[in-house]
């Protein structure tokens, strides 16, 4: 048996109980800590642990009490895996197998993680599709895996997970910057399809599971045939390409509470660039965005400047500008879950969840929105809930958006 403590801000602890041989997997733990003294109470099973921590053998000596059994235990330390990977990793309490499968459509192969829950199955099982840019299947920013860390609390729970290096990510074949978040639609689809052709998989409860961009991706592929059975929308866009930009351009200058003034010149300046790469032909575009951005940094060069211009006239880039991303929501029948947080800065809730949410509950009542209070983006919750390990804060995927995503999902096989 193992029971994983991870110290909170305000002397508070997450503490979750695992014992693989029995299935059970991460029961909630209530923690009580007076000087040497350690109580750990799980309702779940109606046990409680009392103990003392002898600091200089790492362990916990104490008795464990359950339905009026009494028995003497010892737990020893061992650290939890870091963010980096290095230290003693826990085996998890479910499969893990590395994956290759074919996209017949782009003639490429993407590569990524199935993991699967113990037992024969068949599991239910969604496919993760990551935001804007060339994401590893963990959706790795800094010490944070958003992808990774929503992969295991839903495969412990019961939920088959596949998440997948982005195009020319990895072993992954193709480029990003070559894609248009239409042809990523096939990406989706090639994923969905191989998790059909796996036995310990349930064929008529697959989902999609995307995050900014990849959830308007999940959610053409649910306009398409052979859709998804489900879709969970996190912070997806409801804007055009442009507006979304732009909008985040503004939003991180307000941030920094940079001058209003300069925030409106800026804004039109960006919105002017961008109407000349949608409007004009790739060559023209290129020769007057690159003067543009010599003209607003004038001690960039002109090989830089042509190079920094042809970073912003890629395929992807040219078609993002242009898509609207509630022009095909009338096509989606299958349920839906938009979920957004308060705090999100790149694509704020009332501006574009409120557009997705408008246009789906139009043409498709199995729709469910809502907003978490204090979450960002990246689905962390507020800094005052993240983790602290090693005497640094670490950042973690908010535990309410988890467990908010796993009972939408398990509320859909009960209807």
């Amino acid at each position: 048996m193992t029971i994983s403590i991870v110290p909170l801000a305000g002397d508070k602890y997450f503490a979750a109980l695992d014992v693989p041989a029995q299935k059970v997997s991460r029961m909630a733990t209530e923690v009580t800590v007076r000087g040497d003294s350690v109580l750990l109470t799980i309702p779940g099973v109606g046990s409680s642990y009392n103990a003392r921590y002898d600091a200089t053998r790492r362990e916990l000596n104490g008795v464990w009490n359950q339905s009026g059994v009494v028995s003497a235990l010892v737990l020893r330390y061992f650290p939890m895996p870091t963010a980096q990977g290095t230290g003693t990793r826990l085996a998890p309490p479910y499969r893990e197998e590395e994956v290759m499968f074919n996209n017949p459509v782009a003639r490429l192969n993407l590569s990524g993680t199935l993991t699967v829950p113990a037992g024969p199955g068949p599991f239910p099982a969604v496919v993760l599709v990551s935001d804007l840019g060339a994401q590893d299947r963990d959706g790795t920013v800094g010490d944070y895996h958003l992808m990774g860390s929503l992969a295991d609390y839903l495969t412990r729970r019961g939920v088959a997970v596949l998440r997948y290096d982005d195009r020319g990510v990895g072993q992954s074949g193709g480029s990003i910057a070559t894609a248009t978040t239409a042809m990523l639609v096939s990406d989706v689809q090639a994923a969905i399809n191989f998790l059909r052709s796996r036995l310990e998989i349930n064929i008529a409860r697959i989902g999609a599971v995307g995050h900014g961009e990849g959830a308007n991706v999940a959610l053409l592929a649910a306009a398409q045939p052979l859709p998804p059975a489900f879709v969970v929308s996190l912070a997806g866009y409801g804007l055009t390409g442009e507006q979304t930009l732009l909008q985040q351009q503004v939003g991180t200058q307000k941030a920094k509470n940079v001058n209003p003034t300069v925030v409106q010149a800026a804004y039109e300046r960006q919105r002017t660039m961008y109407d000349i790469i949608r409007l004009t032909s790739p060559v023209q575009a290129q020769s007057i965005v690159s003067n543009m951005l010599r003209q607003d940094q004038p001690d960039l060069g002109p090989e830089a400047a042509q190079k920094a211009a042809a970073e912003l006239l890629t395929p992807w880039q040219r078609y993002f500008l242009s898509f609207d991303p509630v022009e095909e929501l009338n096509q989606v029948h299958c349920p839906v879950l938009l979920l957004s947080g308060t705090n999100d800065l790149e694509a704020p809730a009332e501006l574009h969840q409120t557009a997705l949410e408008k246009e789906l509950k139009s043409s498709n009542r199995y729709t469910t929105a809502k907003r978490l209070n204090g979450v960002n983006h990246l689905f962390q919750p507020p800094k005052t809930e993240w983790t602290l390990m090693n005497g640094e804060m670490r950042p973690l995927f908010s535990p309410v958006a988890q467990e908010t995503i796993r009972a939408w999902m398990m509320g859909l096989g009960k209807k």
